[in-house]
């Protein structure tokens, strides 16, 4: 039996879907320690030129691209697509498949904003395209959760971005944001679409998340650093459909399986049936952008978000009046009949808050982070963590460090 395969990864490393299921391959091959040399283009990219004539042993691919999945269906050496869940049965590829459940991804977020209490909805997804058919489908199981919860709810597609139609089609965003009602929930159907509705919800002076809470989709760690406020967002899994795409291939080619290849997509049989393995979202990484809560009072909204936004400058209560023009008798009445605690309570818990995010989210050096959270000192910061959550923040790391994986 052969033991050394050669293997082709078709991928694309600029997209943070790609990345984590390359991830997933490589771990399996570490946990079986079975022999492939893997052939991956230098900058990480696919280019199908000559695919037809390559001469490998098996191939796993990214088939979000009709025409990747054209050439590849043509090949005689096995291949294990990966990609989107489909609605209808016909779309899905005729070879064996790792798919990402979209309609669990889009209830996942859905369900993390209407368990914030929040009534409204709407969704930021990408223009149709050939390449863009999983978003297509992410819409769809958006549109069909709304129905059958019968909310109302908003859609909005925009454009593909360039340098050339940025500050146009920003400005087309920022027009759909000041047309949704308020209090609304917002799923951006990616990580990177989200970031688009942060920065346009600043410019507008739209509060986050108590005028408008948003998740996104992807848990890319990138879109995390570019973000004034920190993204909630839905992990997808894809390291375990990495995972199991390394198993299937190689369970094909030591077993050699010719009734899963493809020669010629007019020649297949309706009956035929080929692996499919459908992996639901993983979890949601809630963040300060979907941290709504119900707050009905005005003054204790806009002093709630000028303590988020800069709690991490190591403000006092008196500034928080300053900002507002309240005298401090009248915000804590109101702060403790709205929020059951003081302003200074809620200012300690916003620089809490965002430690641990810092913490579980990041790889900054712990000795920076009492200058970003708004601590005078590591060690107080230190007393802090003790005090509040019996855990230093080393220790706090440690427990979430499945967050940075």
């Amino acid at each position: 039996m052969k033991n050394n395969y050669r293997i082709t990864l078709l991928f694309n490393a600029n997209k943070a879907y790609d990345r984590q299921i390359i991830k997933g391959i490589g771990e399996y091959l570490q946990a079986t320690q079975c022999h492939w040399d893997i052939f991956f283009e230098e900058d990480f990219c696919t280019h199908l030129d000559n695919i037809q004539e390559w001469v490998g042993d098996g191939i796993i691919a990214d088939l979000d691209n009709p025409e990747i999945e054209r050439l590849l269906s043509q090949l005689t050496i096995p291949v294990v697509g990966i990609g989107s869940s489909y609605q209808d049965e016909d779309d899905y590829p005729f070879m064996p498949y790792i798919a990402t459940d979209n309609t669990s991804l889009v209830s996942s977020a859905f369900n993390h904003l209407k368990d914030k209490g929040l009534e409204n909805f709407a969704f930021y997804g990408l223009p149709e395209s050939h390449n863009t058919r999983w978003a297509v489908e992410r819409e769809k199981a958006f549109n069909q959760i709304i129905e059958n919860e019968e909310y109302s709810s908003s859609v909005y597609r925009g454009h593909r971005t360039t340098p050339q139609t940025w500050q146009d089609d920003m400005g087309h965003l920022a027009d759909w944001l000041q047309s949704l009602p308020s209090p609304v929930g917002i799923i951006a159907v990616t990580d990177a679409r989200a970031r688009h509705l942060l920065q346009q919800c600043d410019h507008l002076n739209l509060m986050v998340p108590d005028k408008v809470a948003i998740i996104g989709i992807d848990n890319e760690e990138l879109t995390s650093y570019l973000t004034h406020v920190s993204l909630s967002t839905v992990g997808q899994g894809c390291k375990k459909m990495g995972y199991a795409a390394a198993k299937l291939l190689h369970n094909q080619l030591i077993t050699s399986s010719k009734s899963e290849i493809v020669v010629d997509p007019d020649e297949i049989e309706t009956d035929i049936t080929y692996p499919r393995i459908i992996v639901p979202a993983e979890e949601v990484f809630e963040r300060q952008s979907s941290d709504f809560q119900a707050v009905n009072d005005p003054y204790v909204i806009k002093a709630m978000h000028y303590i988020r936004n800069n709690a991490f400058n190591g403000i006092k209560v008196d500034q928080v009046l300053d900002a507002l023009t309240i005298s401090r008798s009248n915000l804590e009445t109101r702060f403790k009949e709205e929020r059951g605690h003081s302003v200074h309570q809620e200012i300690h818990n916003s620089k809490l808050k965002r430690a641990c995010e810092l913490l579980a989210s990041t790889n900054i050096a712990i000795a920076e982070l009492p200058a970003l959270c708004g601590y005078p000192s590591l060690q107080y910061m230190y007393s802090v963590f003790k005090k509040d959550i019996n855990m230093t923040p080393k220790e706090y790391r440690i427990s979430h460090a499945h967050s940075l994986s």
